[in-house]
């Protein structure tokens, strides 16, 4: 199945809401992470100190084993330093208790994985409604911003489609989708073109490309690809740990 086409250049994604962070949306001082494995501490990472201003499109490249993996879990609130302190927006999120991580990772942060990680007994629209169940929104107001989305990512004419109907390109834009529904002020991307023919890819980079410099939103994507990585505006290193 063809994948559609990327929206055109006249449409308008929903701006970045108005208490968006006008300073850095991420500061992480001195992160470090490792774990005990028997008797021995593994260091996964090591005094990471960086900051991605509001509106940045960033890349974190790294090999495999590298550290950038548990970077991008810390930054996504999935995962905990075991020291350093990282604000989110202007808050400190290392204090946080579980229950507040987690109402700060669905209000914050709209996520887009290598696996598309789509229901697939619901339909796209549905799909990228899920995290907006959990916030305040009225369902009406709701759904039409989802089908709005559904348009902005060219797949107007998708929202009643089930995963299996849809392309791997398409089940991405529905990622995508789905990551905006609830405005967040930070995109992360983990190998979001990992499953994509090289063509395919280059459309989801482009789209990613194109909210970041017309919806203002922070984008940061991490991977291990060249050609992913060159979409990006700043270009952040990890290797064994450190960024470099």
């Amino acid at each position: 199945m063809a994948d559609s086409p990327s929206p055109p250049p006249s449409s308008t994604l929903p701006a970045t809401p108005p208490g968006a962070a006008a300073g850095p949306v991420v500061r992480l001082e001195d992160i470090s992470k490792s774990y005990l494995l028997g008797d021995v501490r593994s260091h996964v990472l090591r005094d990471v100190t960086l900051s991605i201003a509001a509106g940045e499109f960033t890349a974190i490249q790294g090999p495999s084993g590298s550290g950038k993996s548990t970077l991008l879990h810390i930054l996504g609130l999935l995962d905990r330093p075991t020291s350093g302190n990282y604000f989110l927006c202007g808050e400190n999120v290392a204090t946080l208790d579980d229950d507040a991580l987690s109402a700060r990772r669905n209000a914050t942060i709209g996520f887009v994985f290598q696996s598309f990680y789509l229901i697939p007994y619901a339909t796209a629209l549905d799909n990228v409604l899920l995290p907006g169940m959990y916030a305040d929104t009225p369902k009406h107001l709701l759904r039409q911003r989802g089908l709005a989305l559904l348009e902005q990512v060219g797949l107007a004419d998708r929202a009643g489609h089930k995963p299996s109907q849809l392309s791997g390109g398409q089940q991405q834009r529905v990622a995508l989708a789905r990551a905006l529904i609830n405005n967040p002020d930070l995109i992360l991307a983990d190998e979001p073109t990992g499953q994509l023919d090289s063509k395919t890819g280059e459309e989801i980079m482009a789209l990613l490309a194109d909210i970041n410099a017309r919806a203002g939103k922070t984008v940061l994507v991490v991977t291990h690809d060249d050609a992913t990585a060159a979409h990006a505006r700043r270009r952040i290193l990890v290797h064994d740990g450190r960024v470099v």
